[in-house]
This record gives C-alpha cells, sequence and structure tokens, in this order.
C-alpha cells in the first residue's frame, strides 16, 4: 500500500523524498502566486534543491512567491524567465534563455492552463485557446529543453498536469477546432487539451525510454481558489454537469475539495518518488497511479497527437 493518499500535502512529499530534491533543479510553468505551481515551488524550497525555474506572463504575479521561496531557502537559486505558452515565439524565446543560462534540469513540471474560456478564442498561430496554451506550448517548450533534460539523465522527470476533466471529451481529431468556432463549447476544449496532456505523456514515455527520462501525467484533485476558475460561473457549471453525466465523470458534487497543499502533493509524487521508475508514461491521480479511460492512454491516439502536434508547430522532434 502507497504511504500517500488523497490527504497526503506538498511538504509530507517533499519531506519524504529529501534527497531526490538535494541540489536538483526543477522548472515549473504557471508558478503564480496562489497557484499549484506556486506551492509547488515553495514546498521544494524546504528540501535545498539547486535551482527553482519559474516560467510565466507576468513576473508582478511571480515576484511574491520568489521571495517566500527565498525566506524558506536563501541559498536556493530562483529564476523567472517570461513564457506565454499561447504565443509560439514567447516559447522558443524563453527556451534558448533558459538553454543558455542554466546546466541541467531533473524536473520539468507544465503545470500551466486555462480552463472553461467562455468564448472561443485562437492562439495568434490560429489553434484554438485551450489547445494551445495547455498542451502546444508546453509540447514545444518540452522538446526546446530536451537537452537539459538529457543533461540530467538517467533520472530526470517531464511532469503533465492533466485533469479528471479529461473524461469530458477525447481529443478530436476530426475537428479540433472546433469548426473555427463554430460549434464551440468550453467544457469541450479544456477536455480536449486535458487528454491531450496524457497523450503527450504517453508519447513522450515511449521515445525516451531509451535516454532514461521518464514522463507522468495527473490529476491534482478538485482545488478551489486558484486562478484557474476564473471564467467560471452558474451557467458554466450547469453545462459541466450536463456534460459530466452524460459522459460517466464525477460531477463537483461527487468530489472531495482539496487544499491547495494537498492538490501540489501528486505531482511532487510524480517527481520525487523513486518508486515509479520503470513506470514511465503512467497517469495518477491521489498521489498513487490511476488508470485513464482507454482511448486517453492508447499508443495509436499519442502517436496522432504528436504527429498533429509537430504539424501545428511547424518542427519536428526525432528520439
Amino acid at each position: 500500500m502507497s504511504r500517500f493518499s488523497a490527504t497526503t500535502t506538498g511538504p509530507e512529499v517533499v519531506n519524504a523524498f529529501r534527497e531526490q530534491v538535494n541540489g536538483k533543479t526543477f522548472a515549473i510553468t504557471g508558478p503564480s502566486a496562489k497557484s499549484l505551481g506556486a506551492e509547488t515551488a515553495i514546498a521544494l524550497a524546504a528540501a535545498n534543491p539547486k535551482q527553482i525555474i519559474l516560467l510565466g506572463r507576468s513576473e508582478s504575479k511571480i515576484k511574491p512567491v520568489m521571495e517566500q521561496i527565498n525566506g524558506i531557502n536563501p541559498t536556493v537559486d530562483v529564476r523567472f524567465y517570461q513564457l506565454d505558452l499561447a504565443d509560439l515565439d514567447s516559447v522558443r524565446s524563453a527556451a534558448e534563455k533558459i538553454n543558455a543560462g542554466i546546466d541541467k534540469i531533473d524536473v520539468l513540471i507544465n503545470y500551466a492552463g486555462i480552463m472553461a474560456v467562455k468564448d472561443f478564442e485562437t492562439s495568434k498561430e490560429g489553434i484554438e485557446i485551450h489547445l494551445a496554451a495547455n498542451h502546444i506550448g508546453h509540447f514545444l517548450l518540452t522538446n526546446l529543453l530536451m537537452p537539459k533534460l538529457e543533461a540530467a539523465s538517467p533520472g530526470a522527470r517531464i511532469i503533465n498536469v492533466s485533469s479528471i476533466g479529461y473524461m469530458l471529451s477525447e481529443f478530436r481529431f476530426d475537428d479540433w477546432n472546433f469548426q473555427d468556432g463554430k460549434s464551440y463549447i468550453p467544457w469541450l476544449g479544456y477536455a480536449q487539451s486535458k487528454t491531450a496532456n496524457i497523450h503527450f505523456t504517453v508519447g513522450l514515455a515511449a521515445r525516451l525510454k531509451k535516454k532514461g527520462i521518464y514522463s507522468f501525467s495527473l490529476h491534482p484533485g478538485l482545488i478551489y481558489g486558484t486562478n484557474l476558475g476564473v471564467h467560471l460561473d452558474e451557467e458554466s457549471l450547469k453545462v459541466l454537469t450536463e456534460i459530466a453525466l452524460e459522459r460517466g465523470f464525477p460531477t463537483l458534487e461527487d468530489q472531495r475539495p482539496k487544499s491547495s497543499s494537498e492538490g501540489c502533493a501528486t505531482a511532487l509524487v510524480a517527481a520525487l518518488d523513486d518508486s515509479l521508475e520503470g513506470k514511465s508514461g503512467a497517469y495518477l491521480s491521489d498521489c498513487v497511479i490511476d488508470n485513464p479511460r482507454e482511448y486517453a492512454r492508447d499508443s495509436d491516439n499519442a502517436e496522432k497527437l504528436w504527429l498533429l502536434s509537430e504539424e501545428l508547430i511547424g518542427q519536428k522532434f526525432s528520439y
């Protein structure tokens, strides 16, 4: 039986794996104040990492997190890099600066995300905004940072934060852009991007096995009070319940909310737990390995998404 559960907190996980944190470099997307990315970075600081790399759109929203980390452990080298995941030029610029500025990345945690954006939007490249920000940006960033992950191998890890919301929709390979908005449903846009996070993890695990780089995806839990819920309103939640019941997906009433400290614990288990070695590609929930629905873990779907992602960014990656 796992020593961790739904009520485990981030600091408890870090305390259990202090040796896995000591002297390591962690890169985290989406670490603005009051986010799970921030909670994760703050928890890690107590175990003496070498570097914590924070990537986000606004330095002003991340500066309080950097200050808190410095207050916990002033020896940690904390760095901010500006990154807009819905802008591929921004992703390339951030990756170039990171590759030039650091030696290695032991763990990359792709946290940043948006949810249930009410009106149809696209990135400047014309990609539906959930898919652009939650998957495509991370796909490009992760692959561009691969040399730094390879420098930390064997044992480097890539963590893609998905959601139980993936159950609301398969990846829409025949209409990933919702007929350019004509058939757009916010929750399906979000759900497809969360399914993409799992597909991406499966694809990475297959490609990187020989390099000794592991990849995991996860559901952090139902957490209120983070920036992820900024677009939610009564009508949006009503639609969510309708789709959830139709898909056999747990409604909000069926889930126990977690604190932010509990919410970051599963990502930290994925990043640090040495018992996960040899289980690359796994999906975790409540700090243990879980089985996502078959379509999400399907290797053919993972390959199709990899090829589509390369097409959308106009760049191929071979390993």
